[in-house]
């Protein structure tokens, strides 16, 4: 059986495809990437991992580093990932244990970040981990989340940096072109976001080949034998 893969973009899912997994790019699209993972879940899974890279919130925290969650926050509801599968994911990628933030919009600003830290403790924020969440709950299923920072909590994402992703996940270079063409001076800005990406993304792939095959899921004896 198969592990299902939460992501955001293309690029992520690219990377984290392999044997014994079914990744899915959400493009920043909460509705389309449920749907799709109900639907997968539905036919048969070993668990369920949002994986991929993620905004910080908490201070302190690099570009390229490994977060493993403890719990995701969905709206007012706190859902805990597997244990067991927590640990081996902490274990296998040296990663700090934290609590993520679920949104369904990017959280680009600093003030942003800093405000949604204080109120809810999350250290990090992705746009994928509650629907991932969500769904495997609701078929019974392992849950981990696993993310690299790409954006420390500092850093205010400049504007042609919020429009560069497709609802399927795949990059939107024209209108990246446009923002920048619009607002010149946020070129500097641009080219050390695409650096601190770049970072994160070369920690992913790193990550993804420490975890080798399966993403550290649990084996199939460790299923829940009911739904609940």
């Amino acid at each position: 059986m198969r592990v299902l893969v939460a992501t955001g973009l293309r690029r992520e899912a690219r990377l984290l495809a392999g044997p014994g997994v079914q990744v899915v790019a959400g493009g920043g699209d909460a509705a389309r990437l449920e749907t799709a993972l109900d639907e997968l879940a539905g036919q048969g899974a070993r668990g369920l991992i949002s994986l991929g890279i993620a905004g910080a919130l908490a201070p302190g925290l690099h570009p390229g580093d490994w977060l493993v969650a403890e719990a995701i926050l969905d709206g007012a509801e706190t859902l805990l990932a597997d244990p067991p599968w927590t640990a081996r994911l902490a274990a296998r990628l040296s990663a700090r244990r934290a609590v993520f933030l679920g949104s369904g919009t990017m959280v680009a600003e600093a003030a942003e970040k800093a405000a949604l830290h204080l109120r809810t403790g999350a250290a990090a924020v992705d746009m994928e981990s509650h629907v991932a969440a969500r769904v495997a709950r609701r078929h019974g299923l392992p849950l981990a989340a696993a993310r690299v920072i790409s954006d420390a909590a500092e850093r205010s994402l400049p504007p042609a940096a919020r429009v560069g992703m497709r609802p399927d996940g795949r990059m939107d270079l024209f209108a990246v072109l446009r923002a920048l063409a619009a607002r010149p001076g946020q070129l500097p800005a641009l080219v050390r976001t695409g650096w601190e990406a770049e970072r994160a993304f070369r920690a992913l792939l790193r990550g993804h080949r420490v975890l080798g095959f399966g993403l550290g899921a649990p084996d199939l004896g460790e299923l829940p034998l009911d739904m609940p």
